[in-house]
């Protein structure tokens, strides 16, 4: 296609994306018979997660083909930074929804529940008695049915406060494991950008090697929560806040690990990036930055002040 700038490489229409929605179709039912208790739901998971690799790595290598045959215009160029910045600043959409929904609870549902102001009816009739406290270790259902309830509030919460020391605090070392990826990331940038291979190759392993190790923490902690501190999915609002946002924060970890991942391949392999066409590996590390940010919030919001 022919503009005033240039030719605007059109891409031959593909399946790919079709796949792509029929994945992440596959990996949300999955998940969501999974959490209901269906033996189905972990391999529809399983099963919509490999789909969706495999479909990233042939839509990754489609785009790396075009790139190496010359066939992107300057302005086709500016249209992937454009898609990758809004692409972020859709997600910086999604998890602020979820870190509004925290807020909401936190400061506005919670003291209308326990009659603050003119909510005096609120508490009178929804939960007599209640008082506004977070974490909420107490669910409607023990304050009914009590020690006979099924859903049952955590027996100790996540926060910092409870942490018996610094050191052994898991929400303590993903963050040093995250913001030194993040240094790391950036370093492999700027070695790319010198024409340093090597030390580009050296940079990014050891980015994903960071990325992996804070992956294996996250499951320790959410097998801990689940079987020493009675924090699940089942625990009341604060159990669906903490693996809501700590759970969805892990999926985009992974995301940018695999992304970073086919990077490294690309470079170690092909001898793919050059330090005036590196554009992959740069939108790669603007998500994995991204990802950074938004555990520091989190590490405030649910840990420190959780």
């Amino acid at each position: 296609m022919a503009t005033s700038e240039g030719t605007y490489y059109v891409p031959e229409q593909s399946r790919l994306p079709i796949w792509a929605s029929f994945a992440l179709f596959l990996t949300v039912f999955g998940a969501a018979n999974w959490m209901n208790g269906n033996a189905s739901g972990p391999y529809l998971f399983l099963a919509g997660g490999l789909v969706f690799a495999v479909v990233l790595w042939n839509w990754f290598g489609s785009v790396i083909n075009e790139n190496m045959a010359g066939l992107n215009s300057a302005q086709l160029k500016r249209s992937y930074v454009w898609g990758m910045g809004w692409f972020i600043f859709s997600e910086v959409m999604f998890f602020a929804a979820f870190f509004g929904a925290l807020f909401y609870v936190r400061n506005l549902a919670l003291p209308w529940l326990s009659g603050e102001g003119s909510n005096a009816a609120t508490n009178e009739f929804l939960w007599n008695g209640f008082e506004a406290a977070w974490p909420l270790m107490t669910t409607p259902d023990m304050a009914v049915n009590g020690d006979a309830a099924s859903m049952r509030g955590p027996e100790q919460n996540m926060s910092f406060s409870e942490a018996g020391s610094l050191w052994t605090w898991l929400p303590f070392w993903n963050t040093v494991l995250l913001l030194t990826s993040s240094v790391t990331v950036h370093f492999a940038h700027s070695a790319i950008k010198n024409n340093a291979r090597k030390a580009f190759n050296w940079w990014l392993g050891g980015t994903i090697v960071l990325a992996i190790a804070f992956l294996i923490l996250q499951v320790e902690e959410y097998v801990h929560a689940y079987t020493a501190m009675g924090l699940t999915l089942d625990s009341g609002i604060y159990g669906t806040t903490f693996f809501m946002l700590t759970g969805f924060h892990g999926m985009h970890v992974f995301l940018g690990t695999f992304m970073l991942a086919v990077m490294w391949f690309r470079s170690v392999l092909k001898g793919h990036f050059k330090p005036d066409d590196n554009f992959g590996f740069e939108a790669a590390s603007w998500y994995w930055h991204f990802v950074d940010v938004v555990w520091v919030g989190l590490f405030f919001t649910v840990y420190i002040f959780g």
